[in-house]
């Protein structure tokens, strides 16, 4: 074997370890997303549905990078070689194949996507709870609508101190293992709701309600920011959720209330009045 071929080898090997033993990491088991796994009852799904794409997808980069060396090493000039090369005009069977298989792989993603999509976009009825999320430049506020309070925020409040921030983000409270119905809406510019471990996110649009449905079932508390640029402070638009017990959801409740916070917020201070379709709450 020559020293080049020798090189070669041995370059393939230690670049199919690393990527074998890349492979064998929790972080890379699922695709590098957050480890969000049994977060929701949505968040396998996704989870699943991402890392076989990267997966199947890393195959054919793997096959058509193997393809290209070879085809570099094995149609090479070699020594003492002159003129042109034999020139093809076309090869019907390589260039069927080049469009069969990443139809297939087109078809395959789409048909797995509407899949899940349709999964988890199914509407829950009779959810055990359901709150309105309101988007402003550049705070949340949140309508329990069951329980009849409210909780309005303000932007984040930075101290200097990072660790503190989270004492002055809203906080949306969950209960753990409860099915829920999120309504969302904007009061002024498009915003879009984004909990990162929940993998999911859905657009808040001025004069038109969207709708999330899920069930928490890990109890934690779990980053939030708006994921629509939105503005100069698009970036301190940030927010948490705390999935907790149904006795802790029920205690936060009854302090929102203690607190005077009865009622709901209603859209009366939208900046989008003119709006055509009439009231918003009445648009779905």
């Amino acid at each position: 074997m020559s020293k080049n071929r020798r090189r070669f080898s041995a370059a393939a090997i230690l670049a199919s370890s690393a990527v074998l033993l890349a492979g064998c990491t929790p972080e890379a088991q699922r695709g590098y997303l957050p480890d969000a796994s049994g977060v929701t009852n949505h968040t396998d799904r996704i989870i699943g549905l991402w890392t076989t794409s990267w997966i199947v997808l890393l195959l054919v980069g793997l096959l058509s990078w193997a393809l290209m060396a070879w085809a570099l090493v094995v149609y090479r000039r070699r020594k003492g070689e002159t003129g042109m090369p034999a020139q093809l005009r076309y090869n019907m069977p390589i260039e069927t194949l080049f469009t069969v298989i990443p139809l297939i792989l087109v078809m395959g993603f789409f048909a797995f996507t509407a899949r899940d999509m349709q999964a988890i976009e199914a509407k829950t009825e009779n959810p055990d709870v359901t709150i309105g999320v309101i988007g402003k430049q550049w705070s949340w506020d949140f309508n329990y609508v069951d329980e009849n309070v409210y909780f309005s925020g303000i932007q984040a409040q930075f101290t200097g101190e990072e660790e503190n921030i989270s004492e002055t983000l809203p906080t949306l409270y969950l209960p753990v293992n409860k099915t829920v119905q999120i309504d969302l809406h904007a009061r002024d510019v498009i915003h879009s709701f984004w909990v990162i471990d929940f993998l999911y996110k859905k657009d808040m649009f001025p004069g038109r309600t969207n709708h999330m449905y899920f069930t928490p079932t890990k109890e934690g508390t779990y980053a939030g920011k708006c994921a629509e640029l939105c503005g100069e402070y698009h970036s301190m638009m940030l927010f948490q959720v705390k999935v907790v017990s149904e006795a802790e959801y029920e205690a936060h409740i009854a302090e929102l209330a203690a607190k005077g916070n009865v009622g709901q917020l209603s859209y009366e201070y939208d900046r989008n009045q003119n709006l055509p379709g009439g009231n918003p709450e009445a648009r779905g």
